[in-house]
Parts: structure tokens; sequence; C-alpha cells
């Protein structure tokens, strides 16, 4: 193997890795596989710093070779590449393969140098981490959990499935959520999209940018390919849940994050694969809910 970072591209069409490779090649080690059992297994075996994966394959989806890699290999930056609109695989990308960002076919060659110069150079950051990070339930000190939604029913949901285990606080307003975290020590945020009617998912995706370590959960009944890409790419959400609740979805997904924050603190590093891209747009947020986020900068 070459001084180069390790680049591996798995797709089922050979022309679409024929470019990929000549795209990257002189800049990194090249690696390409029609076979997702094949990509686990060179993960397993040398150093792969970024697997970029196509989702629709026959052998394996793209979804489950991004989850084997993230338990073969968890510093390994991993990449959807998709060209059509799968919720079903989109969300399993999220909550197993944990990616890192969502990339379109077809690509622009320029976002997807830049997305992927990005990821080699956190992967290559990460290199002296144990590629397992102890997560340990710190007992009685526990980091606080918010919930934003208007709806009670919500709320009281997750009150049940938390119980006394987490200290837990309600935004019923988008306002009222960020004065709780201008505030209050929270660690976690489970969050619909739309209040009152309202997409609100720039200030989350604002607060992302501004504290990485603060991890969102999104619970929603919205099914919008566009908004999980850009709630990846611009907000990199931990978890996506949908509604109608699944209480052992949510509860599992809670205790990830909490473990995965702790994880964090523990080792901060960690924090750079929550790395998000700046919005291609301006991104419109009131000035009081600005002033609650340098609120929260001041508190931290």
């Amino acid at each position: 193997m070459s001084d180069k970072a390790t680049i591996l591209f798995v797709d089922d069409e050979e022309r679409v890795l024929r470019s990929l490779k000549m795209l990257f090649k002189t800049k990194y080690n090249v690696l390409i596989t029609t076979d997702g059992n094949e990509a686990v297994e060179m993960v397993k075996k040398d150093t792969v710093h970024v697997i970029v994966s196509d989702q629709r394959m026959p052998i394996m989806p793209g979804v489950e070779v991004l989850r084997l890699v993230k338990e073969a290999s968890p510093n390994t930056m991993r990449l959807l590449l998709t060209g059509y609109s799968d919720w079903a695989a989109m969300v399993g990308s999220v909550n197993e393969g944990e990616v890192f960002r969502f990339i379109n076919k077809p690509w622009d060659n320029d976002d997807i140098k830049n997305i992927i110069d990005q990821a080699v150079e956190i992967a290559i950051s990460l290199l002296g981490l144990p590629q397992k990070i102890e997560e340990k339930d710190e007992g009685s000190n526990q980091p606080g959990l918010l919930v934003i939604d208007e709806d009670a029913a919500t709320f009281d949901t997750v009150k049940e499935i938390v119980a006394d285990k987490y200290p837990l606080k309600w935004g019923k307003t988008l306002e009222e959520a960020f004065e709780i975290l201008s505030n209050e020590g929270i660690a976690v945020v489970i969050s619909e999209v739309k209040i009152g009617g309202e997409d609100i998912t720039a200030p989350l995706k604002t607060l992302k940018q501004m504290y990485p370590s603060i991890l969102t959960l999104v619970l929603t009944s919205f099914q919008d390919t566009k908004l999980l890409i850009e709630l990846i790419n611009q907000g990199q959400i931990y978890r996506f849940m949908p509604k109608p609740i699944l209480k052992k979805l949510v509860e599992m997904s809670i205790n990830a994050s909490m473990r995965h924050y702790r994880a964090c603190q523990k080792t901060p590093q960690l924090l750079q694969r929550h790395a998000v891209e700046k919005p291609k747009e301006d991104t419109k947020i009131s000035g009081k809910i600005m002033g609650y986020l340098q609120k929260i900068r001041q508190r931290l």
C-alpha cells in the first residue's frame, strides 16, 4: 500500500467505478469492487480511510455494507452514493451505518472531491484512536434530554420511555426549546421538523454547526428524502425515527445517543465525525434564537 490515504468505492456498475477511480487515483490509493462482501473484507484487511458505497446493488445493499463496515472499522468514514429516493434505505444508512454524507448521482466532480477530501482529513485525524471507544454509563451523573415538539403525546411517550434515567425537558415552541438549551446541560435533542406548521430544520442545523457535541434525534411523520439529505449533510442528525412512535426504537436511539455523547466527551476528537457542510443558501434564523445560541456558547 502507498502512503496515500485509501478510498474504497463500491458500486455494481463498472463504468461508475472506472469514473470514480479516474477522478481520485492521482491523489489517493483507490480500491474498487462491485461486491459488498468483498468491500467489508477489504476494510477488515487494510486501513481504509473512506468508503463510498452505492445503495442499489444486487449482492448487498449499500446500507448493509456501511453497517458492517461500521462494525469492523468505526473510524472509517462512510458515505452513501445514491441515484434514487429509497426512503427506507436512506433512514437505515443514518440509523445503522451512521453515514457521514449522502452523495447524489449524477455527482458534481468538484462537490464530490471536496466531500471526500474532508472525509479523508477527518479519518486521518482519528487514526491514533482505538477503533472502539468504551462508552460507560456514568450512573447518577447523567446528561439532559430535550424534546422539541408541540404534541404533548410525544413528550409523554418519551417521558415514559426515559422514566428517571435521564433529566428530561420539554420545549413546546422553538423559542422555549432554545431558552432551555441556553440554560440547561442538554446532551441530546429529540425534535420534530415542524412546529406550528413551520419548518424548524434551519435552527436545528445551525445548532449542530455551532455546537457539534449536542446530538439530534429527529422524530417525525414527514418522509421527505431531500429533507433527510440536508439533515445529514448540513445537520449531522444522529438518528431518524418515524411517527407513530415505535417505543423500542426510540429507547434504543436514546440510549445509543447518550453512550455516544459520553464517548465524545471522553474523546473530543470523535466530534470531527459530526462536521457539517455549509448550507448552500443563507439560513434565516430569528434574532431571538441567535441570542439563545450565543447564551449556549457562553454556558459551554
